[in-house]
């Protein structure tokens, strides 16, 4: 097998968008759970302003995921996280997931990063990384983090809960908790230029 390369993304791996779209669908249907549907250019987009991370082998997607900010910088999130069926069991979810919790602290290093996930492998991942399970009033407020959720087959239970909770679970990282603690991993010296750091 060709070695796995965890990369932030940028715009030339826009041409792997729809696969990494089909390989999200694909494990919500297998699972039964959902998934906040996302589109072509969302990606894209998070890909163009170095808030993506992706996996490949040689040429072949492996894995992806991505950050976004709410609540005016107050709040991230990493989401997202997929790995195709040909390379689960390879820790490519975990490097991933270091990665963009990376991004994340360096880009916004006083903001909380969040996870909603029914993935018990991503909570373990979250656990590692000093997020903490939370009510789901402790997370952002932004609406437009919540309106992401309307393409998730379990939205009913959220809006007839009043948003209080959901399949998934609420996970948070405090930084002021773990001031001073370093990042998983460093990121390359092309990404801290990108990213004005």
């Amino acid at each position: 097998m060709e070695e796995i390369e965890v990369m932030v993304a940028d715009a030339s791996h826009e041409k792997y968008v729809d696969t990494i779209l089909e390989t999200m669908a694909a494990a919500a249907k297998v699972r039964g759970t959902g998934i906040a549907k996302r589109t072509h250019e969302y990606l894209a987009t998070k890909m163009r302003e170095t808030k993506a991370v992706i996996a490949l082998a040689g040429d072949r997607f492996a894995g992806f995921s991505y950050i976004e900010t709410w609540g005016n910088k107050q709040y991230v999130t990493t989401s997202g996280l997929i790995v195709h069926p040909d390379f689960r069991g390879l820790g490519v979810s975990k490097h991933i997931k270091d990665m963009t919790f990376t991004l994340a602290r360096t880009r916004w290093p006083k903001a909380k990063i969040f996870s909603l996930t029914s993935g018990s492998a991503v909570m373990k991942m979250n656990t590692q990384l000093g997020y903490v399970p939370v009510t789901f009033a402790d997370l952002t407020d932004d609406e437009a983090f919540w309106r992401g959720c309307d393409g998730c087959v379990n939205v009913d239970v959220l809006k007839r809960t009043g948003r209080k909770y959901c399949i998934c679970t609420g996970m948070l990282y405090d930084p002021a908790v773990h001031e001073g603690e370093p990042t998983p991993i460093e990121l390359p010296e092309e990404v801290m230029r990108k990213i004005g750091k």
